[in-house]
């Protein structure tokens, strides 16, 4: 793949979080019954990161818990004609609560659909809202981001990468054009 843009550096990334963060606070009146869910893998550190926020405007500690979505995949969902069983531990309590969903990259929106699946077989929460750094659009299901770092508008030729020091040492997102 060729580079195309740089889009975000790590202080990018921290202000798009930070404004995430408020959005949040505001938009709930505090945040009184809410729990960040990322979706597993990038995600989860970003929902982190956004409850750190929080936790210095508010000065309380959020809970925050993760999703694996890989059995709640609709392209994985059978095996051999039968149905994968889907269990799923999100590690903090949902019920009744507001759990907002965090991700690094929206684009189709099926990541999403199946973890909203995930969570909904753990437990029904009180409402699901939707947070991720980049909105990159081309979506196929009637789903929206409630809280978004950046919208970035691609064709679909091209690929996001969104790196985070957690996982890959350092905080970046760029575009790559495929070389076919």
């Amino acid at each position: 793949m060729k580079l195309k843009a740089n889009l975000l550096d790590e202080k990018a990334i921290k202000r798009s979080l930070v404004r995430i963060s408020h959005e949040i606070i505001e938009r709930n009146k505090g945040v009184e019954d809410i729990v960040l869910i990322g979706i597993k893998r990038r995600g989860y550190p970003i929902a982190k990161r956004i409850a750190e926020q929080i936790s210095k405007f508010e000065d309380i500690t959020m809970d925050v818990g993760y999703v694996d979505i890989t059995l709640y995949r609709d392209d994985l969902s059978y095996e051999n004609g039968i149905p994968k069983v889907k269990e799923t531990d999100l590690g903090v309590d949902i019920t009744n609560k507001k759990v907002i969903l965090v991700d690094d990259v929206l684009f189709t929106c099926r990541t999403v659909r199946a973890a909203i699946d995930a969570i909904i077989d753990v437990n029904r929460p009180k409402c699901i809202q939707l947070a991720v750094l980049i909105d990159r659009g081309h979506k196929e299901l009637p789903i929206r981001a409630d809280y978004v770092g950046k919208n970035i508008p691609t064709s679909k030729e091209e690929v996001v990468g969104v790196k985070i020091v957690e996982i890959d040492g350092e905080d970046s997102v760029k575009i790559y054009e495929r070389e076919d």
